[in-house]
């Protein structure tokens, strides 16, 4: 499930995710800012992330948000799956906070569902409310 705040509007506070998962992956893997924009390469198209973007996400500066070369690359240097540099991006950016269940299953089932047609999804919903009946209001 995705929470967007109202009218998906980013929220008023400021937001370091991204941010706070470069810097502590740099830390961990011990890589100075040239070190981590040598590997900050996209493995399918080759753009690179550059030393001072980095700098700036990390020093709190306004940035241009990522697209999915730069996000690839930034998760090639951080050895982290994209899905955990999108989240984290999704979250600084735009105020999306992606919420899952401990178990895995909810994103599973998520990710399965985009494959399905609007009536194999409400077949499916039909299914879920005969196990587990939605709350009474």
């Amino acid at each position: 499930m995705t929470v967007m705040t109202e009218q998906g509007a980013p929220p008023t506070a400021h937001r370091d995710h991204l941010a706070a998962l470069i810097r502590r992956r740099r830390r961990e893997l011990g890589l100075s800012l040239l070190q981590f924009q040598e590997r900050a390469v996209d493995p399918e198209t080759g753009v690179q992330v550059k030393y001072g973007w980095v700098n700036r996400l990390e020093t709190g500066e306004q940035v241009i948000p990522p697209r999915l070369p730069q996000l690839r690359a930034l998760a090639a240097a951080a050895d982290v799956p994209l899905g955990v540099v999108q989240d984290a991006a999704g979250a600084e950016f735009f105020g999306i906070d992606s919420v899952w269940s401990e178990s895995g299953e909810a994103r599973a089932f998520i990710e399965r569902a985009e494959r399905l047609n609007a009536d194999q999804r409400e077949q499916i919903l039909r299914l879920i409310d005969t196990i587990v009946p939605p709350p009474e209001n």
